[in-house]
């Protein structure tokens, strides 16, 4: 009754809209999580004016994803939320694999030291906190606003944008927008409205999360932990706020109400010893799945984080892949609704998102495969077969990069096009805080404007505390400028005058 009631009220999004006070905005956003809020951020950061509809009255309480990159925390950073969102994380110094005896089959380290982002290179957070951070921000920005118990129910296209009926507590509103955003999680009502299906990527397996408060650290593990156990395969990572989380996987023939009952829980735990250290908050049985939906983008409606996509937790990417679309998003949309380009630069969006999220994924799925292994024997060949690639060096200790972009707006052939700007760091400064948001130019000569684009030579005063790191990156490519993108994606190298033009071609000329 329920799935035919929904689908009656999607089926409204053909009828004419009534007559009704209408309230305006350039982006309407359907899902006030992470991805919705921070992309937000982003426009109203620009004079952008966001509207955020959430159906939910509060930030969900409990903790969900675990895990942001230096590079997500970048993005905050153009927000002012870094700092306080690092100060609630914590850092593991490395990503153990290890099998059922306590053999390292892979290991990740790094993940304390500072990226290539300028910040920590993983976080362990804990979500609510980061939600808290982040929409405490919508105060310093009265382009956007965030309406809580605001639900989409239908929407509408035309020439000229979005036409969207709203739930409301005070009744139903009309928004007129020039685009929709579905950051509205994996179920995505946006998305099914716009029937655009799912591609699926083979993973598929059910697994109970256990999260926990912690009373005494000193008796948990310090480091993150895969223990690839056919026994009982098991993931142990630290978590912001004093958490800590457990995830074990349901073996065939157990049910979900059989593994989270509290007498299992009790008996799954007891290895780890830690009865009085910990105390249980949360638990939940999940299916991670690894999805691509078919199109992000249908008309003027676009799609971002777990409506656009979901990969199973094992890299830890889920969460920040939503703030990476959140990022590629905003600045094209600044660009179309701001600066007068052409709606078609929209189109660069899934092809640049798309080939790095589905490498991510199968990184995913990698690891999940590595760790979801319950046959005995076939563990024991895994485990032959990743101890012998270990001991011949085969297997380096290092956590491996995001993908670059190979395509969209790039200015390929040219040196280090496509590849991810690291933020110099000087006592205690940090670059993008220098030089601000948008597109840059440095080059290696004095620099003035370049046609409304931020542009700086390496003798600007600004730039004296990285002065260093940039003539390096500059010498590594052979370059005598580069252009990076608002994202921190290198746009391209060489020329100061033709990266201007090339820039302003991609962006505003676009066929």
């Amino acid at each position: 009754m329920a799935l035919a009631r929904s689908r009656a009220r999607w089926r409204r999004r053909a009828e004419p809209m009534a007559a009704a006070a209408i309230q305006e905005c350039d982006v309407l956003i359907a899902g006030g999580g992470p991805t919705g809020v921070t992309l937000a951020l982003l426009l109203a950061r620009q004079g952008v004016s966001v509207i955020v509809a959430e159906k939910e009255a509060e930030i969900y309480p409990l903790p969900r994803a675990a895990h942001l990159d230096h590079e997500i925390i970048r993005v905050f950073q153009e927000v002012g939320a870094a700092e306080a969102i690092v100060r609630s994380s914590r850092q593991s110094s490395r990503y153990d694999f290890l099998n059922g005896t306590g053999e390292i089959l892979l290991r990740f380290t790094g993940s304390d030291r500072i990226g290539p982002g300028g910040w920590p290179a993983a976080n362990m957070i804990h979500q609510p906190s980061v939600e808290r951070v982040l929409r405490d921000r919508l105060a310093d920005y009265p382009a956007a606003r965030l309406e809580a118990r605001w639900e989409v129910l239908s929407f509408a296209e035309d020439a000229g944008g979005v036409t969207a009926r709203v739930a409301t507590p005070a009744g139903e509103q009309v928004v007129r927008a020039r685009y929709l955003v579905g950051a509205d999680g994996a179920r995505s009502p946006m998305r099914k409205a716009a029937e655009i299906g799912f591609e699926d990527l083979g993973f598929e397996e059910p697994w109970l999360v256990v999260d926990t408060i912690v009373q005494d650290f000193s008796r948990l593990p310090a480091v993150n932990l895969q223990i690839c156990d056919p026994e009982r395969p098991t993931t142990c990572v630290l978590m912001g706020e004093g958490r800590h989380r457990w995830e074990f996987m349901i073996k065939p023939g157990e049910t979900a109400e059989e593994i989270s009952a509290d007498a299992t829980i009790e008996r799954l735990m007891a290895p780890w010893k830690v009865d009085g250290a910990v105390t249980l908050e949360r638990k939940a049985v999940y299916t991670f799945r690894a999805r691509i939906a078919e199109q992000w983008r249908k008309g003027r409606l676009l799609l971002a984080g777990d409506a656009a996509h979901q990969t199973p937790p094992f890299a830890g990417q889920g969460l920040c892949s939503g703030i990476r679309d959140a990022a590629n998003l905003a600045w094209k949309l600044a660009a179309i609704l701001r600066e007068g380009a052409p709606d078609s630069l929209l189109d660069s969006y899934q092809p640049e998102r798309e080939p790095n999220l589905r490498a991510t994924i199968g990184m995913a799925i990698m690891m999940g495969r590595t760790v979801c292994i319950t046959d005995p024997a076939a563990a024991a060949e895994r485990d032959r077969q990743m101890l012998a690639a270990r001991a011949a060096g085969q297997s380096p200790d290092e956590t491996p990069a995001y993908p670059p972009l190979d395509t969209g707006v790039i200015l390929a052939g040219t040196a280090g096009a496509g590849s991810y700007f690291p933020q110099a760091i000087a006592d205690g400064a940090r670059l993008d805080d220098a030089l601000g948001t948008g597109a840059w130019l440095l080059m290696r000569a004095e620099a003035g404007e370049a046609g409304g684009i931020r542009s700086a030579g390496l003798d600007d005063p600004a730039l004296a505390p990285f002065r260093q790191a940039l003539e390096t990156w500059l010498d590594a490519h052979d370059a005598p400028a580069v252009l990076v993108r608002p994202d921190r994606y290198v746009f391209g190298t060489g020329d100061a005058a033709v990266l201007a033009q090339a820039w302003r071609n991609a962006v505003f000329a676009r066929g």
